[in-house]
């Protein structure tokens, strides 16, 4: 019972980590591009990430069973509780140190570090490579490409069409009051702070198009659709983040907990973590890849929900994180305002990514089989 509680309590951690990590990521286009506030944006991305939570375990059953690590090593006999206790510590553990910092790394690729890490300590060189190539690190390289080649390729389209079309666009500064990080109060007294403004303004440029369509104001009917958008990304995050987390109870399912409860449990830590956690994360993603507008996030978003919305029907364990990143990227080529040294320290810390959490992984699997 013991070691049942630390699983359940280390999973938890990765769901808090997670939601840290990468709850803000669907809509950080919309805080970015200045159409709403930090805290509209949170709370929007909370409701549609917890949303998608909840209908993951009816529509992502391959993601459930592709992290459950069958089929991946050469044991005959069940996995032990002590190795999905290694590998959820070992997630977490990669995934919150990456948040502190403001870098958004891939939940998923720390689980395949962590379900790496923790193999090779418990099985040796019995590990299925094959498996592990076809499985996970295939879609976890192809990703970031397809979602660099979308997210570029479908800005260029729809720009020319806009040019085509003449519909022009111009800078609109708007005074908003400012949200500030207050100091030296106690922690929670901190996090609720952040919900609220201060009395401080300041000047935001915001681009607005030009026209209407239908007697609408085309930017409303842009905003509209970039709001809808980042929503969409928010809930693809959520079906696919949600079952990989899952599957690492699927080991103490039958022990009183149902897969309802448990569910439940890890889409309300996901929604705690990216409510008091994701504010580092979120100014990397919103203002230091690169210079965001509405239209140009609407397209961001239409890219990286088809991807991932997609990958999670077909079973196929793809990184919101490598996706939403990649799309940013692909637009931020095109427009030429990519910050490449943002970008260059992005990927870095994805390639330290799954070493860092197979380490802790491997670490904790040998502390607990001692």
């Amino acid at each position: 019972m013991t070691l049942t509680i630390l699983l359940l309590l280390a999973v938890i951690f990765v769901a808090y980590s997670n939601g840290s990590n990468d709850n803000f990521k669907g809509v950080a286009t919309l805080y970015g591009s200045g159409i709403l506030s930090y805290r509209s944006t949170l709370l929007w991305a909370t409701i549609t990430t917890f949303s998608g939570s909840l209908c993951a375990i009816y529509l992502s059953q391959g993601l459930i069973k592709s992290f459950s690590a069958k089929g991946l090593f050469s044991v005959s006999t069940a996995l032990p509780i002590e190795f999905f206790i290694a590998v959820a510590f070992g997630t977490a553990i990669t995934v919150f140190l990456a948040t502190l910092t403001g870098f958004p790394i891939s939940t998923t690729h720390a689980l395949i570090g962590g379900l790496t890490g923790a193999g090779v300590v418990m099985a040796g060189q019995e590990i299925k490579l094959s498996a592990l190539l076809h499985n996970f690190l295939t879609p976890l390289l192809l990703s970031p490409f397809i979602a660099v080649a979308m997210g570029g390729v479908l800005y260029f389209c729809l720009n020319h069409l806009r040019q085509y079309l003449k519909v022009t666009k111009e800078l609109s500064s708007s005074t908003e009051k400012e949200e500030t990080l207050p100091q030296r109060k106690s922690f929670v007294l901190r996090k609720m702070e952040e919900w609220e403004f201060s009395t401080d303004t300041k000047n935001r440029s915001v681009m607005k198009y030009q026209g209407k369509f239908m007697e609408i104001p085309l930017h409303a009917l842009i905003d509209i659709g970039h709001f809808l958008s980042a929503g969409a990304v928010s809930f693809a995050r959520g079906l696919n983040d949600t079952p990989k987390i899952f599957a690492l109870l699927l080991v103490i399912q039958g022990e009183n907990f149902s897969p309802s409860f448990l569910l439940m449990i890890i889409a309300i830590a996901m929604a705690t973590g990216g409510i008091i956690n994701a504010r580092k994360v979120a100014e990397t993603m919103s203002q230091k890849i690169t210079k965001i507008e509405t239209g140009q996030g609407f397209t961001t978003n239409i890219s990286t929900a088809a991807i991932v919305f997609g990958a999670s029907l077909l079973g196929s364990p793809v990184s919101t994180t490598h996706v939403t990143c990649g799309t940013l990227f692909g637009m931020g080529i095109v427009t030429r305002q990519a910050n490449i040294r943002v970008i260059r320290e992005i990927l870095l810390s994805w390639l330290l990514t799954l070493p860092i959490s197979a380490f802790f992984a491997a670490g904790i699997y040998f502390l607990l089989t001692l």
